[in-house]
């Protein structure tokens, strides 16, 4: 994870004005801070992908990430951003409604799947979801489910299988996918359900069943400019260069689906 990102994300909306806002130039070296809002889940690969893009064109990526519907609330207060990245439809549309969001610029970007887990040392406890109505399944690790999207996305895939009522006094929930992925690897909670993307990241969990993408919630991660950014014209350069051929490859390496087709070159 790129230092920015960490200490954003610790940090959440302080950490905007400590270390620079948007327009910004970043200490000694004269570029503009570009400021990216984008979900934890995202945080390894969209870092890979703001590293290719320093490297190629000498643009600043300082990147923000945390829940999305904290940071959708970071921008309703008016915290400074120049490319809003969400895990869901809904965290986008609530800061276009407030016309935080350049809408012309809006993209489809990526898409996920989920996936129930459980801790490495518990590999055979669980195989399908109905396993997650056990009694040796006592605690079940999920985003928010009335607003982390990961949570949500949960509830309505547990939903349409019938087993969200029978699940719901077991429910841990979450501030975000990666913490219910925490959870489970430390052991606190028997069962969680993440991204794919998350638990591909970790040694200390067991993917137990994954959701087929056909059953599951459609999951999609939009991306788009903020109305008031700064940096108008660096911030579209870094949105296109998300769809670029360089970013698919960092983003299907981690696991990602594109939604959005490279756009077969990347700027320069």
């Amino acid at each position: 994870m790129r230092p920015a990102v960490a200490l954003l994300a610790a940090l959440g909306v302080g950490a905007l004005s400590a270390c620079g806002a948007a327009g910004d130039d970043i200490p000694g070296t004269g570029a503009p801070v570009l400021l990216v809002s984008a979900p934890a889940s995202l945080a390894n690969a969209l870092g890979a992908v703001a590293d290719a893009f320093e490297r190629e064109t000498g643009g600043r990526i300082l990147l923000n990430a945390a829940g999305s519907h904290l940071l959708a609330a970071q921008i309703l207060e008016g915290a400074p951003v120049d490319v809003f990245i969400s895990a869901d439809v809904r965290q986008m549309d609530r800061v276009l409604a407030a016309g935080r969001i350049d809408a012309a610029s809006r993209v489809d970007l990526l898409s996920n799947q989920l996936v129930g887990i459980v801790p490495a040392d518990r590999r055979d406890s669980m195989a399908a979801p109905d396993d997650l109505a056990r009694d040796t399944v006592r605690r079940i690790a999920l985003g928010d489910p009335e607003a982390v999207p990961a949570g949500v996305y949960a509830r309505r895939y547990l939903e349409s299988l019938g087993l969200w009522q029978e699940l719901t006094d077991k429910v841990a929930p979450v501030g975000s996918a990666r913490a219910a992925l925490r959870a489970v690897e430390s052991g606190a909670v028997d069962a969680g359900i993440v991204y794919r993307t998350d638990a591909l990241t970790s040694s200390g969990v067991t993917v137990a069943f994954e959701v087929p993408r056909a059953d599951g919630p459609a999951i999609v991660y939009p991306a788009a400019l903020a109305a008031d950014t700064p940096n108008p014209d660096s911030a579209r350069r870094f949105l296109a260069y998300l769809r670029g051929d360089v970013a698919a490859r960092l983003f299907e390496d981690a696991g990602f689906v594109l939604l959005a087709p490279a756009a077969g070159g990347d700027p320069s």
